[in-house]
C-alpha cells in the first residue's frame, strides 16, 4: 500500500471509529425483551402488549429490541425456546400461559419475567402469594379457576333446561386441570351432569367429537388454551353442525362464530402487563411487584350464531352484554 493511501486509510478508520463504537454501545445498552408464547402469530393479545409498551415510550426498534419465540402449539418446544432467550441474555421476558411460565421458571432464576395467565398461578405452584410473588416472576392472573364455575352458572341461567354439558380441555396443561376440577365441583349443585372430555391432541379431539355425536350433550364448555385454539375451525364447525350452545372465555371465539363468552378483557390485561414490564425496565424488581388481577370483565353474545343453531337468549342476559 502506498504511503498516501495508507495515511488516508488510517484517517478514515479514526474518523469512523466513533460511529462504530456508538453503534456497538447502542446495541449493548438498548434493553432487549424476550417473548415466549405457546401459540403462533398473529396474536391480537401480544399486539395489545406491544401497543401498551409503545404508549409508555418503549418503541420496538427505537429504544427497545424484542426477541420473539413461538412454540406453534407444541408444548414440548417451550423448554428449548426458553433456553434460547436465556442464552441471548435478554433483560426481561414476557410470556403467557402456565406451560410457558413453567418452562421459563426452569430456565432462569434471575431474568425478570412478566406473565399473563388465565389460570391460577398459586394453584399451579408458580408462587405462593399474589401480593408477594418473590423471585423473578410477576404478572397478571385472570384466575380462570374461579371464572369457569361462573360461566357454567351463566350457561344454566340462559338455558334453564340444561342438564348435560360437555367440557373440552387440554389435559397436558396443568392450569386447565385446575379449571376443569373447579367446574366439576359446581356442576352438581346446579343440577348439571358435566361430561369430562379432556384431550391431549387433535386425534383425541376427533374421538371426543365422535362420542359426543352419539351421546349428545345439551351444551358445551370450551376451556381453551393455545393448543386447543389451534383447532378452532374444527371445534367451531362441530358446534355449528350439531347446533350446540357453547360458552367460551374470551370474545375472540365469539367473533369467530362461537355463541357466548364471559371473562376478563385479555387485551386490557396484556396492556397492564406492559405497564409491569415498563416498571422492570426502569429498575423495579419482580419480587416487589404484586401480581395483578383483572378488573374488567366482558360478556359477548353472537346473535347470528344463536339464530343459526336455533336458540333464544333471554332479554335479561342481552341487557347485560357488552356486545
Amino acid at each position: 500500500m502506498k504511503k498516501g493511501t495508507f495515511t488516508l486509510f488510517i484517517l478514515a478508520t479514526l474518523l469512523l471509529a466513533p460511529v462504530y463504537l456508538a453503534h456497538a454501545q447502542k446495541q449493548a445498552t438498548t434493553p432487549r425483551i424476550g417473548v415466549l408464547l405457546l401459540g403462533a402469530p398473529p396474536n391480537a393479545n401480544l399486539d395489545a402488549f406491544i401497543q401498551g409498551l409503545r404508549e409508555l415510550g418503549n418503541i420496538e426498534g427505537k429504544n427497545i429490541l424484542i426477541e420473539y419465540r413461538f412454540a406453534e402449539g407444541k408444548a414440548d418446544r417451550l423448554p428449548e425456546l426458553a433456553m434460547e432467550l436465556v442464552r441471548l441474555k435478554v433483560d426481561a421476558i414476557f410470556t403467557a400461559g402456565t406451560p410457558a411460565i413453567f418452562a421459563l421458571k426452569q430456565a432462569t432464576k434471575t431474568i425478570p419475567i412478566v406473565f399473563f395467565s388465565a389460570s391460577d398461578p398459586i394453584g399451579t405452584g408458580v408462587f405462593a402469594s399474589l401480593a408477594h410473588p418473590g423471585g423473578n416472576i410477576t404478572g397478571i392472573s385472570a384466575l380462570a379457576s374461579d371464572l369457569w364455575p361462573k360461566r357454567l352458572e351463566l350457561l344454566k341461567e340462559i338455558f334453564p333446561k340444561l342438564s348435560r354439558v360437555a367440557m373440552v380441555w387440554n389435559k397436558g396443561n396443568a392450569g386447565m386441570n385446575l379449571e376443569a376440577k373447579a367446574t366439576q365441583e359446581v356442576a352438581g349443585p346446579l343440577g348439571v351432569t358435566l361430561q369430562d372430555r379432556g384431550v391431549i391432541d387433535a386425534n383425541e379431539l376427533d374421538v371426543v367429537f365422535a362420542v359426543m355425536t352419539k351421546d349428545r350433550p345439551d351444551g358445551f364448555l370450551a376451556l381453551m388454551d393455545p393448543v386447543l385454539n389451534s383447532y378452532r375451525k374444527r371445534i367451531r364447525d362441530f358446534l355449528a353442525e350439531n347446533r350446540l350452545p357453547a360458552m367460551f372465555e374470551n370474545k375472540d371465539w365469539v367473533e369467530a362464530g362461537g355463541l357466548i363468552s364471559y371473562g376478563a378483557s385479555y387485551s386490557d390485561a396484556h396492556r397492564r402487563a406492559a405497564t409491569l414490564m415498563d416498571k422492570i425496565l426502569k429498575g423495579a424488581k419482580p419480587a416487589d411487584i404484586p401480581v395483578e388481577q383483572p378488573t374488567r370483565f366482558e360478556l359477548f353474545i353472537n346473535l347470528k350464531t344463536a339464530k343459526q343453531i336455533g336458540v333464544t337468549i333471554p332479554q335479561t342476559v342481552l341487557y347485560r352484554a357488552d356486545r
